[in-house]
């Protein structure tokens, strides 16, 4: 096969210039031309680059012809280990081409654990190896596996297994140089009977295909080859200088010329600005899933990925919103799995064309011409760390063949590292797409930090507004790890403040809050444990109400959908809007197969709202699609609290288009027009603190725990888990979804021509028990079954108010109230079902409005 220009029909092979000009040959077996194009660089090594078009790197290819060249090659190597071997065989890749190829190697094998060499080192982790690549533009390779003996031993975990096999992957076996390195230095190490290299191309020369037997004797181990296809490149000459030359002369012409931007040369013409923050998706990846094999990949993270792939696909299908028609989802240099994953599950979801390629390293000419294989390249700051320090070293990065490419759309997909300000620049990679495509997305996958890392919280992720003060803010906590709600029920806005001692006495809290000593948001009350009794209550008191409490929630979610369009993102107040929140999405999800976005925010009587939180919400969100979601009202002061702390956090912080209108299921108090019902009843969740809520506790500012960069936090009670019936009341409600739908139709139909308009008929009631009960203090009178329960689990209550004639839905509130020694008093003309009155003047052993009488039993 000649390297000469061949044309037929309009198909152009992609390494005729090259050929052509500096005479190379490149012969091979089968579909040789159409699995490599050729290229030049600026290398002292090697002028020429062989450019494959199934690697996922330098051209754009549908994901599921990469991930199945991939796989094929991990089935071919299952086949020559055989069921045993395979099982026990690790698989190794190479930074920063192969990383996606030797995961899908690792996949085809079937149960292989995977990890490849890095050239990001990260503190904490001990190397396990290191080597150099000889022809590579970035030499240097880390080997850092979160468990050492993964390269000691077998997927088992029987370290010097004999059978344990060592697979190593690379995109191309030129001169067998870099894998023979490698073997080498780990056999020292680790020495075993058996090595596979595997490659989609085996290139070397006819001088060194001898060599590969020559080494496996003379380490004592058998060493096989798997390649897809077998060739070679012939080299005339003084190739390397001519090549050289060649690559000068076309840059000098380039500039010469002055491209505009994204063709070969530099940029002549400023590049637009985005109109605002690129669309970020909230993927939603699994927790505790590594984003790649950098530190170690295992079987068990692969069950946790793959039918996690299906939802996060869709949630990129629906930010892309109207169907595009070519769509590129773009990886990241060493991430290529990810990409690659979310390219495949997509390309299944959507019937638009669907392309996969990753930035690089590697600097390569660009020649605008169908006989070359790299025709555009986009050129833009490394931004994997900050920027006066990257973490592979500094320089540019760049992108090949997406300008040009006609995509509708690229999906950017970053780890968390790598989402810095740098890439926001306005020379950073998201400007440098904007002009090549009508829409940017970027969807951030969590960089996985190994457990001998420095626990640092959670991976940072970079904010566009307030740049100057809030540049990084954390992504959202989820679980298991943070509450004990499914990952993706809740993504919570929260710094994790478990291991702080921040529980009081409550009567020791109430006396310090009403002297003004101390904020109720600044401790937390000691966690209410349940009697057998209590317990039994709320079980019967769930049976009882949760059909109503299933009709309220699709009430105010279809509300929500009817006028806040069809896909909000729901931001619940935590806590007691979380369990909520979690119920309108599982409501919009089973009813109208949407998957809505759910964040839970802090909300401080007093401090306003967490306003780092607003600040991501906008980053990553349109703030016109929030809408704000709680239990209940009461007299209507959380409600006037987001009100105001919305106005002064877009006065102060310049972002607007928060509506701080709130959503709850229950308004008694007549505070909102978007609710569930205006009843007063029992909410079950209402009955508990943390174990209905996901086991957090309520949210806490403090100055010493909380800085101007932080979230509000709160606790994870891990402990109390084996009392945890968070996810009982969530499953008890959604199973009567379906026997409430034509009820919840008929309501929202009504409601939405109603005159919903807030009465305030709560704050009025408050106001004249206030003075009727000579307490004189609003905060201290709080109306409703909800806000009464939480008076007697978390407050000094001075006495209970309840409507004559109310039943069940007042049984947990006397029991509370026996068990504390507070009096129920029954009332006529209560606009709520019952009032729970804190104790004014508090001091501890004081029973009177004035603070003085002492109770004597």
């Amino acid at each position: 096969m000649t390297g000469q220009r061949k044309e037929t029909a309009d198909v152009v092979w992609s390494g005729s210039w090259v050929a052509e000009r500096l005479g190379v040959e490149l012969v091979g077996d089968g579909d040789l031309r159409e699995l490599l194009g050729l290229a030049l660089r600026r290398n002292p090594k090697r002028a020429h680059l062989l450019v494959s078009n199934v690697l996922g790197k330098h051209v754009p290819q549908r994901p599921s012809v990469v991930y199945g060249a991939g796989v094929e090659l991990g089935r071919r190597v299952r086949d020559l280990l055989g069921e045993d071997g395979a099982r026990h065989a690790v698989v190794l890749g190479y930074a920063e081409t192969a990383t996606g190829l030797g995961h899908a190697v690792a996949d085809g094998l079937g149960a292989a654990p995977y990890l490849h060499s890095t050239r990001r080192p990260v503190e904490g982790v001990a190397r396990a190896g290191g080597f150099e690549e000889s022809h590579s533009h970035a030499t240097s390779h880390l080997l850092l596996p979160e468990d050492p003996g993964l390269l000691a031993g077998d997927a088992s975990g029987e370290e010097g297994a004999p059978d344990a096999t060592l697979v190593l992957v690379d995109d191309e076996f030129s001169t067998g140089n870099t894998v023979l390195n490698t073997i080498r230095a780990l056999h020292e190490r680790y020495p075993r009977k058996r090595y596979v290299i595997v490659a989609l191309v085996d290139m070397r020369s006819p001088a060194d295909r001898g060599r590969l037997a020559e080494f496996a004797e003379e380490i004592g181990a058998r060493v096989d080859l798997v390649a897809r296809n077998t060739g070679t490149v012939n080299l005339p000459d003084g190739v390397l200088e001519k090549g050289q030359a060649l690559v000068a002369e076309q840059e000098a012409e380039q500039r010469a010329a002055q491209h505009p931007a994204g063709r070969p040369g530099e940029a002549a013409q400023p590049l637009r600005n985005l109109p605002g923050p690129c669309t970020r998706i909230d993927l939603q990846w699994p927790a505790g899933v590594p984003d790649g094999g950098r530190h170690g990949f295992t079987p068990a993270h692969r069950a946790l990925l793959e039918p996690a792939l299906p939802a996060m696909a869709d949630r990129i299908a629906q930010a892309l919103g109207e169907q595009p028609r070519r769509v590129l989802v773009l990886g990241f240099e060493e991430l290529m799995y990810a990409p690659l994953r979310l390219g495949t599950a997509l390309e299944e979801r959507i019937g638009a064309e669907v392309r996969y390629s990753t930035t690089t390293r590697s600097p390569v000419l660009a020649v605008d011409d169908p006989g070359y294989a790299i025709r555009t390249r986009l050129v833009f700051p490394a931004h994997d760390a900050p920027a006066d320090a990257p973490a592979d070293g500094p320089g540019d990065r760049y992108a090949y063949n997406v300008a040009g490419g006609g995509f509708d759309a690229v999906v950017l997909v970053v780890d968390s590292t790598a989402d810095t300000p740098a890439l926001h620049d306005h020379r950073g990679l998201l400007q440098q797409l904007a002009p090549h495509t009508a829409h940017v997305l970027l969807a951030v996958v969590p960089s996985y930090v190994p457990s001998g890392a420095p626990a640092a919280g959670p991976s940072p992720s970079y904010t566009p507004h307030r740049q100057e003060d809030h540049s990084m803010l954390p992504e959202p906590l989820r679980g298991p790890a943070f509450s004990s709600y499914a990952p993706d029920e809740v993504g919570w806005l929260l710094q994790d403040l478990s291991d702080a001692e921040l529980e009081a006495p409550t009567e020791e809290r109430e006396e310090a809050i009403q002297s003004g000593g101390a904020h109720y948001a600044e401790s937390l009350p000691v966690e209410y444990q349940p009697s057998e009794q209590y317990q039994d209550l709320f079980k019967a008191a769930l049976d009882l109400s949760a059909a109503r409490i299933a009709r309220a929630v699709g009430t105010v979610t279809e509300t929500v959908l009817a006028e806040r369009g069809p896909r909000p993102v729901l931001v619940s107040l935590a806590r007691a809007g979380t369990p909520v929140g979690v119920l309108m999405r599982r409501w919009a999800r089973l009813r109208h197969g949407v998957d809505l976005p759910h964040y839970a925010v802090s909300i401080v009587r007093g401090r306003g709202i967490d306003a780092n939180a607003l600040r991501w919400l906008a980053a990553h969100h349109n703030p016109a699609d929030v809408v704000f979601v709680d239990g209940w009202t009461g007299k209507g002061a959380i409600t006037r609290e987001l009100a105001a702390a919305i106005d002064e956090f877009e006065e102060s912080d310049g972002t607007g288009g928060f509506d701080p209108e709130i959503a709850v299921l229950a308004d008694p108090g007549g505070c909102v027009r978007t609710y569930g019902t205006r009843e007063d009843f029992l909410i079950p969740s209402a009955c508990l603190n943390s174990t209905v809520s996901g086991l957090i506790s309520r949210t806490v500012l403090r100055s010493d725990l909380v800085g101007p960069h932080d979230f509000h936090g709160a606790k994870f009670y891990r402990e109390l888990a084996g009392s945890d019936v968070s996810g009982h009341f969530l499953d008890t409600v959604t199973d009567r979804f379906a026997e409430v739908a034509d009820a919840v139709d008929a309501e929202v139909k009504e409601l939405l021509t109603a005159d919903r308009a807030p009465t305030w008929e709560g704050w009025a009631a408050v106001e004249r028990i206030s003075e009727e009960y000579g307490i004189h203090d609003v905060n201290l009178v709080k109306p409703g079954v909800g806000e009464t329960t939480r008076v007697l689990l978390r407050r000094v209550p001075w006495k209970i108010l309840a409507k004559r004639g109310a039943g069940a839905d007042l049984e947990h509130i006397r029991l509370l109230a026996q068990q504390r020694g507070v009096p129920v008093e029954e009332v006529d003309e209560l606009p709520y079902t019952c009032v729970g009155l804190i104790h004014p003047k508090y001091t501890r052993g004081a029973t009177g409005a004035d603070g003085k009488a002492v109770e004597s039993k």
